[in-house]
């Protein structure tokens, strides 16, 4: 019977072509002007679910765009695992620092990853790992070694919100109903170092807007006098973080939930080296809230950064000018127990009470989700933890990551299944940055694990 290994090392140049294809496409969600593009990668992924042996694929409309759903139903007795991904990418920008073009996908050797990246916008996020998993289905049933049922949910929305996924989930309980949901949108700690993320950060992302007078005015005639919208903005952010760099917003703490004695020692287990940190990302020190280490504080504690901020004349030369108006975006990142529609109230009624007279303020709200923990005594964790340890030879490290997957804990809400996230990028891949890259090496080492999953989960759920 041939391993997963072994299938991968047969047909690994045509899973990169297939991929590369893939990434050619601009499926940038948040940009209308690409929603024909969306459309196509959908097709595109429809097609890739049936050639690798789904009996049912389907491109669902939703009111934005379309979700792909896929599934192989062997027996009603066997466990079923959705597979949970998205086909849309985060807007390319800044072009300029891209090394190559980001939807010309350009295969590169480099020092940390010698048998090549893949270098693209989504090649990491998530194109590539959702991909791992339809290759990963294709191993299976062409070797007749799948063990349970399984489902695809693969939607194009994710990189806004997905705020139609919930509306479509309700709609098909039924159609996606399963015993355990199973995504990589998340990554490794590094490539010696499998890792199951345990825990994701829940997200409220706003956009504020600071308006002083009805018109730009000349900064001789009128500085001194009149509020400036800029300078009035920068002020209030400043204020909303202490010396400590802790968030100033009344009641922003109260629902934060502290790490037990037995997370605590997990988390002392996690190979972080602060040195190695600070060079990879080109920073003479770390930075954050005090009396918590680096990685506490972009796992287990919530953040507050802004995001984007712009207002004024920011073109060529000097233009000499108290702008009517300045805006910025800003996201907090959110830790169990906080909810972040909460947040976000109490955000808005803060930064609208700390506004002087003489400016108006305005909050929008635009998306965010709940965080996530998964148990690490579950069944469905220690499938995972037996599929790293086939092909790695060690056990997994649970990780609590900082970043936020919005629609996992509405999966558990809305399903009753817990979900596992089974990432094989790294932290510099430059996901949401130009140069954003996947090492060859990780995504085959995706599709040779994921197939241990399968068959762990469903003897340990037949099992008990």
């Amino acid at each position: 019977m041939i391993s997963s290994s072994e299938y991968v090392k047969e047909n690994k140049d045509r899973f990169i072509d297939e991929l590369l294809r893939l990434l050619k496409i601009p499926s940038i969600s948040a940009d209308p002007k690409y929603k024909q593009e969306c459309l196509q990668t959908a097709d595109e992924v429809k097609k890739a679910l049936q050639q690798a042996g789904c009996q049912q694929v389907e491109v669902c409309e939703t009111p934005g765009l379309p979700v792909v759903f896929g599934q192989i139903l062997k027996d009603a007795q066997l466990p079923t695992v959705l597979v949970y991904g998205h086909y849309d990418v985060q807007p390319p920008d800044p072009m300029n620092l891209w090394n190559s073009p980001p939807f010309e996908p350009k295969v590169k050797k480099t020092q940390e990853h010698p048998e090549g990246a893949i270098y693209a916008r989504g090649a990491c996020d998530d194109k590539g790992q959702f991909y791992m998993h339809v290759k990963a289905i294709e191993y299976l049933t062409k070797t007749d070694q799948l063990p349970c049922n399984v489902k695809f949910m693969i939607e194009g929305e994710e990189e806004v919100g997905s705020e139609n996924l919930e509306h479509f989930i309700n709609a098909n309980k039924e159609k996606l109903a399963n015993d355990v949901i199973l995504i990589s949108d998340t990554g490794m700690i590094d490539k010696d170092t499998p890792t199951i993320t345990t825990g994701i950060r829940g997200l409220s992302y706003v956009e504020v807007t600071v308006k002083g007078p009805d018109r730009d005015l000349h900064s001789g005639l009128y500085g001194g006098a009149v509020a400036n919208p800029i300078n009035i903005l920068t002020q209030m952010i400043a204020s909303l973080q202490d010396e400590n760099n802790q968030i100033t917003i009344p009641g922003f703490y109260d629902k934060v939930r502290t790490l037990s004695a037995e997370e605590k020692k997990l988390m002392e287990k996690i190979p972080f080296d602060v040195e190695n940190y600070k060079s990879s990302i080109g920073i003479k020190d770390v930075h954050g809230e005090k009396g918590y280490s680096t990685i506490e504080r972009n796992s287990i504690r919530p953040t507050l950064d802004v995001n984007g901020i712009w207002g004024g004349y920011i073109g060529e030369g000097a233009k000499t000018v108290i702008p009517s108006e300045a805006n910025a975006k800003i996201s907090m990142r959110l830790v169990p127990d906080q909810d972040w529609q909460e947040i976000t109230r109490l955000f808005k009624d803060h930064f609208e009470s700390i506004a002087p007279a003489s400016v108006e303020v305005e909050v929008k709200p635009h998306h965010g989700g709940q965080g996530y923990v998964t148990p690490v005594d579950s069944i469905e964790y220690k499938a995972a933890d037996k599929a790293f340890q086939e092909t790695f030879d060690k056990p997994a490290v649970p990780l609590r990551s900082g970043g936020s997957i919005p629609i996992v804990s509405m999966f558990e809400e809305v399903f009753s299944s817990k979900t596992i996230l089974m990432g094989f990028g790294l932290d510099s891949d430059a996901i949401h940055s130009p140069n954003e890259h996947f090492g060859i090496w990780n995504f085959l080492k995706g599709i040779e694990t994921i197939p241990n999953f399968y068959h762990h989960f469903t003897e340990l759920q037949q099992n008990g």
